[in-house]
């Protein structure tokens, strides 16, 4: 288990977290098992289409806020039930509540730079984040350092990444857009999380 070594930041990176047969199992099962919406954020003031399909599942009471959008939990599927089954083997410190589902449905769709760091998740938030279906880069960059160079990780198809203690807090992390020869197909990131009610 890859520990990758930054400063303010713990990461675990699992490239093999879930054997090729399982990851295709759960990136055709939950295209269809997630309810997708096409969400908004609202920024200075007015509201935009996010480029990428989402959906929150979790708890009954695991609501979440974020870039002034409300969000309510749909009920708990599942195929999710089983990843994070197999998650709580990984962390089991961590009663993970919910999880954000994004739908990359090709390489236009993209996040930008952010940081996990809502109150809701409380201080030093653990984020489990599962890739599955295409290969996508992920990228992190220090929050207050110039002097600490951006990082590029190549998250695979059935890959679990782990951001811990002052993560959130130091880093920020995007997912740009791909295009042209090398675009790719569609991929499904999950990433689970506590919410504190």
């Amino acid at each position: 288990m890859p520990i990758l070594d930054l400063p303010d930041a713990r990461l675990e990176y699992i490239p093999d977290f879930l054997s090729p047969n399982e990851a295709s199992r759960f990136f055709n099962g939950l295209v269809d098992e997630i309810p997708w919406q096409e969400g908004t954020v609202r920024l200075f003031g007015k509201e935009h289409p996010i480029p990428r399909l989402q959906a929150w599942i979790g708890d009954a009471d695991a609501r979440y806020r974020y870039s002034g959008v409300d969000l309510e939990p749909s009920p708990w599927t599942p195929l999710l039930l089983e990843i994070a089954e197999k998650l709580s083997a990984v962390r089991p410190a961590v009663s993970f509540n919910s999880v954000l589902a994004n739908l990359y449905r090709d390489g236009n769709d993209s996040m930008g730079w952010h940081s996990d760091d809502e109150p809701e998740l409380g201080d030093e938030p653990t984020i489990a984040s599962i890739s599955l279906g295409a290969t996508r880069d992920f990228r992190m960059r220090h929050l207050r350092r110039d002097d600490v160079e951006p990082l590029t990780l190549t998250l695979e198809g059935g890959s679990l990444l782990l951001m811990e203690g002052t993560t959130q807090e130091k880093w920020q992390h995007s997912l740009p857009k791909r295009r042209g020869r090398n675009s790719p197909g569609p991929r499904i990131n999950l990433t689970f999380r506590r919410i504190f009610a």
